[in-house]
């Protein structure tokens, strides 16, 4: 009463034909999850890095319209002599701060938007920005015409640094 041990036994290996395996039918996506997690990292950290300063808007720009707002939009603008006003209400600098510490008490948006003469110097700009800034109001949008941009489209200078 031997037993015999067959090479077909129910509990042994089978082999394939020409000893090749088959192909993997499963994508593995470890590795292409891991990519898009370190990719999403570089650009998390470098998306701030690639802001630099205030984007700034000047007069005959070729700037796009801002989208609408559920408030009525909040204007101060500076003259070509210099004089202020908050919507058509002129005001003069003295009372500038106290009147738009009241208009940002009763408002939920800290949007304004600035509209200055382009013959009005830089430095008075400056002034009302920071008026603008205690009054309570952190985000200035400058209002500018839509013309199409004039800075170097027509190759010549300014006639700075030209050194001769």
């Amino acid at each position: 009463m031997g037993m015999g041990v067959s090479g077909s036994a129910g509990g042994g290996r089978r082999r394939r034909r020409g000893g090749r395996s088959s192909a993997m039918h499963e994508i593995n996506i470890t590795p292409m999850v891991d990519v898009m997690l370190v990719l999403l990292i570089i650009f998390m950290v470098a998306a701030p890095m690639l802001t630099v300063g205030v984007p700034v808007k000047l007069p005959e720009t070729a700037a796009a319209a801002l989208p609408t707002e559920q408030e009525e939009p909040l204007t101060v603008t500076i003259t070509s002599d210099g004089r202020l006003s908050i919507q058509t209400t002129e005001v003069s600098d003295a009372e500038m701060i106290g009147k738009l510490q009241a208009i940002a008490a009763e408002r939920t948006s800290k949007k304004i938007y600035l509209r200055a003469d382009g013959s009005v110097a830089y430095e008075r700009v400056a002034q009302v920005m920071g008026a603008l800034n205690a009054g309570g109001f952190n985000e200035i949008a400058f209002v500018t015409d839509a013309k199409a941009p004039s800075l170097g489209a027509d190759g010549a200078s300014n006639g700075e640094g030209n050194g001769g």
